[in-house]
């Protein structure tokens, strides 16, 4: 079992901002400035091509935080970030690129890359996330979320669907050809996002993969626009549905 290890520091926005290691994964830790109680975590997948301090994951950790009280960590996924990339993900990069450029369809490699990272990456989330709850501001009996658009719900279905801990999740925007299964053993409650005109993932595609979760509460968030146009409510909203299914900080063990 890793420890987490933390490696630097800052203050901004109300935010406490801790960088840490678990292992050799980096990974930063995103906590209300002046809470004294221990509060829910929310961990956060990031999207593919990007990495844990993208503008999209420092904000919306803004967001959780000043408006639900949580902790949000997000790890680099394999080859991301502050990550070496294997020669797989070389070449998985570079056919995309090249399908890109050709016009052809991004979506297979796209899936079969993703699922390939969220075999590396979800036994690392877990390391994390045990890893995370040793520190006495999160602990081990404290209710855990994940959200994950893109990338971050490949990585995330599977994750969500053998770790009892996360009981409730946001999703979105990916196809349903490596998830649909394990969306199948998923029961906690779901948001999901799509995009109604998304030019990759078509709609039957979305509502597909929405329709796979096992959960008896999901609602699905449609929206018009492109894949990468979900409009900046969406994480507001998120913001609203893990304050209603994690709850606000809890006090602190005597």
């Amino acid at each position: 079992m890793y420890s987490l290890q933390f490696t630097s520091e800052s203050s901004s926005n109300g935010m406490r901002e801790r960088d840490f290691t678990v292992g050799e994964v980096p990974g930063v830790l995103w906590s209300p400035l002046t809470a004294a109680d221990r509060a829910p975590l929310v961990l956060m997948g990031h999207g593919g091509g990007t990495h844990k301090r993208w503008p999209a994951m420092t904000g919306r950790a803004q967001r959780l935080v000043a408006d639900g009280g949580f902790h949000v960590a997000v790890i680099d996924a394999p080859g991301h970030g502050d990550r070496p990339r294997t020669a797989y993900d070389e070449q998985e990069i570079a056919e995309l690129y090249r399908a890109r450029a050709a016009g052809e369809p991004e979506g297979p490699i796209v899936v079969r890359y993703n699922a390939q990272l969220a075999e590396r990456a979800v036994p690392e989330w877990l390391a994390t996330l045990d890893a995370l709850q040793e520190l006495p501001e999160i602990g081990t009996d404290g209710p855990v979320g994940y959200f994950g658009l893109n990338m971050g719900t490949a990585i995330g279905v599977p994750l969500v669907a053998i770790e009892p801990r996360i009981t409730a999740a946001v999703f979105g925007l990916h196809w349903p050809d490596a998830l649909a299964e394990k969306a199948r053993r998923i029961t906690v409650p779901i948001e999901f996002d799509m995009q109604w005109d998304d030019e990759h993932i078509p709609r039957e595609s979305a509502l597909a993969l929405f329709d796979a979760f096992a959960s008896k509460e999901k609602t699905l968030h449609a929206n018009t626009g492109a894949h990468k146009e979900l409009p900046r409510f969406e994480a507001d909203s998120a913001v609203r549905f893990f304050v209603r299914h994690l709850g606000a900080s809890v006090a602190a063990p005597v």
